[in-house]
């Protein structure tokens, strides 16, 4: 990357991948990358090579989160240069293949951009996940998407957070950026979720377009929710979970929670308040997926964040 009179030039992304199935039982981007793969004039843009990939077909085949071991958290230095010995764990083997496709991961060779597609049962609606913020390109990218998605909203969320951040299939790629569109409940296909995410990546391919071209972006600012504490729910001494997510708090997932305002709802009838110094803004609520990781829910802040001007860098 260079940069004159605060313009940023980055290198051309030429080579993206759309990864469906990270989840098997996730099934918006199973069905679209799958549409792709059978025909795929819709993702073809100028100047780009696209790639629509089903990164977990055991666990598609199966319908269900993943075979061995959750696949989205498998992309670990140790993992990626873990020996091929019999009885490695399938989304083991799998993200060595996947790194050796689009990657490797952290080198020159790697795709430019990965999108991997997922499914929540959280209200979430549209999300941008974000692994960096100072990648430039990324929020650019995010600020087109948000503008083009306008009225509609499309939050992002920035996991930067060093115990909380994990090794995503995305992050093979230079630009890894991910899409979590909800709710939609496990193994089901919704025709707006669907619909979402389509239009999703249809802006943001034709983002790549522009920056391909030579379209230079004006410096920015985009609205991001920081990965702050994940809240597990109460439990006994035996590990077994005594409450449920408050009414006043399910379904509110980028809604402010305040000290005071009721978080959890225990068996018995008793409310268990937010007792945190400051306000958060809680996503992921009650995810299905994430009772086994014991998390209810993730806290994040709200900051605004400044990208440069960008364009393309000429050879």
């Amino acid at each position: 990357m260079s940069s004159r009179a605060n313009i940023s030039c980055l290198q051309e992304a030429k080579r993206v991948a759309i990864f469906g199935g990270t989840h098997g039982n996730e099934m918006s981007g199973i069905m679209l990358v799958n549409m792709w793969i059978e025909n795929a004039a819709e993702i073809e843009r100028n100047r780009l090579v696209t790639k629509p990939f089903i990164s977990n077909p055991r666990a598609v085949e199966k319908c269900t989160r993943y075979i061995n071991t959750d696949l989205n958290r498998a992309f670990t230095s140790e993992n990626l240069s873990a020996p091929d010995v019999e009885g490695l764990p399938y989304e083991v083997r799998r993200a060595k293949e996947i790194n050796q496709m689009f990657g490797p991961k952290g080198s020159s060779d790697a795709y430019d951009v990965i999108f991997d597609l997922h499914n929540t049962t959280s209200n979430m609606g549209s999300t941008l996940i974000l692994e960096s913020s100072t990648d430039l390109f990324n929020l650019q990218m995010v600020h087109y998407i948000k503008k083009a998605m306008a009225p509609h909203t499309c939050s992002v969320l920035l996991n930067e957070h060093p115990q909380l951040k994990y090794s995503t299939t995305r992050s093979v790629a230079k630009h890894p950026i991910g899409l979590e569109v909800g709710p939609q409940p496990q193994g089901v296909l919704r025709s707006n979720v669907f619909e979402s995410m389509r239009t999703i990546l249809k802006h943001a391919l034709d983002f790549i377009e522009l920056f391909n071209s030579g379209v230079e972006f004006p410096p920015c600012t985009v609205e991001v929710f920081r990965v702050q504490e994940r809240m597990d729910y109460p439990r006994d001494t035996n590990g077994n979970i005594t409450a449920m997510v408050h009414p006043h708090l399910q379904d509110c997932d980028w809604e402010p929670l305040n000290q005071g305002d009721p978080m959890f709802l225990t068996f018995d009838g008793r409310t268990i308040l937010y007792e945190g110094a400051s306000t958060v803004y809680p996503t992921f609520i009650n995810e299905a997926a994430y009772y086994e990781k014991q998390q209810a829910f993730m806290t994040t802040c709200r900051e605004i964040l400044a990208a440069n001007a960008i364009r393309k860098a000429f050879k």
